[in-house]
């Protein structure tokens, strides 16, 4: 991933391979797939599971789909968010599962709602008769993935996507929170503070809960359809909603990093960085308000295949830190893989700064 060319042919071929039936799985299995996804049946999770609990590091447990677009995978993916939160329930380290809406609902109905409604709020006018069955029937596969999470005190997260399906998914999530966020929190919703606007909609946000009476879970990410996202505001002529370089990025993230510590009894937090010093940042200050540190409203975690030095340093002295570990048929999960693999090759430094920290403890250890 190191090597740009390389990241940009395979990008592109390999949807296109796997989409006509090249065989070229073997190759994905024993490359991309092992660094970043847990298996293809969720069975297989159980061995990865075991060893972090080892080492005291959860997991939130993702199932790697997206991108559907009819009822009957809709239905299907929903029967696998409960299958996969019932088997987290009977784990003892997987306190949290993800889940895309659009493996539930329709991509190009989300667009369609964001774009006639770009303050959020739906209006039913704008949609077809069946439109509206539609969007009914995508919440209540929602509410009942939450109802069934709640019972098992597993917390959902519900991922963030591309900004211009964004504002209906916030919507969803918002309503979920309001119904099953009341003493706990059971939904979270995740904040990409790679977008300009989005350290106001934490904000925004968090005084709808203060309004409301409910607990306001955030994820907090940097983002990862960064440049989907500036070619996009390229072709069509808009503003890109990206921040314009990698220092603004961070200064929102962090911001947002102190907004939620310094409202820690009304907001519950899932700092999602491979960062080092935004998780310092969260560490120094649940220390400097002398707050524990496993608090019950502050988690860290990093992808599995990523930044291991952070996550299993957190777990050692005893904060709450996870790996977030997707699994699914490689088909599927496609998407995920092309993402890290763009991400590592366009966040400065990533892959070299972990290649460089792997030499540096071999040699300590040679030592």
């Amino acid at each position: 991933m190191r090597y740009n060319w390389l990241v940009w042919l395979g990008t592109r071929l390999t949807p296109w391979a796997i989409g006509i039936g090249l065989p070229i799985k073997k190759i994905i299995r024993k490359t991309l797939f092992k660094q970043f996804v847990g298996g293809e049946k969720l069975l297989e999770i159980t061995p990865t599971a075991q060893l972090l609990e080892k080492y005291n590091v959860q997991i939130i447990l993702d199932y790697g789909a997206e991108g559907k677009e009819n009822e009957e995978s809709f239905e299907a993916a929903t029967n696998t968010f409960i299958q996969v939160i019932k088997y987290a329930a009977s784990q003892k380290n997987i306190p949290f599962i993800s889940i895309k809406l659009t493996a539930i609902a329709s991509f190009a109905l989300f667009e369609k709602i964001h774009t006639n409604n770009p303050h959020g709020k739906i209006d039913n006018h704008t949609l077809t008769d069946i439109e509206l069955i539609t969007w009914q029937k995508i919440q209540e596969r929602l509410l009942h993935i939450c109802t069934i999470a709640q019972q098992k005190n597993i917390g959902v997260l519900v991922d963030a996507e591309e900004s211009w399906i964004q504002n209906p998914i916030d919507q969803l999530t918002m309503q979920m929170m309001k119904k099953f966020n009341i003493k706990k929190c059971i939904v979270f919703n995740t904040i990409q503070l790679y977008r300009t606007d989005r350290l106001a909609f934490l904000k925004e946000s968090f005084n709808i809960a203060e309004q409301n009476n409910f607990l306001l879970g955030v994820k907090l990410v940097r983002g990862a359809y960064m440049e989907k996202e500036r070619k996009r505001a390229l072709k069509l002529n808009y503003l890109s909603p990206i921040q314009p370089d990698k220092a603004s990025s961070d200064e929102d993230y962090n911001e947002a990093i102190k907004f939620c510590i310094d409202n820690i009894d009304h907001i519950s937090t899932i700092i999602a960085s491979h960062n080092e010093e935004s998780n310092l940042l969260a560490a120094q200050l649940l220390h400097q308000k002398q707050l524990p540190l496993n608090h019950s409203h502050i988690h860290f975690s990093q992808l599995y295949g990523m930044s291991d030095h952070i996550s299993f340093n957190l777990a050692k002295i005893s904060y709450s830190a996870s790996k977030y570990v997707p699994f699914g048929p490689i088909k599927d999960v496609i998407p995920y893989l092309m993402r890290r693999a763009q991400e590592n090759s366009s966040v400065q430094g990533q892959t070299g700064r972990e290649l460089s920290l792997l030499k540096q403890e071999i040699k300590r250890r040679k030592l």
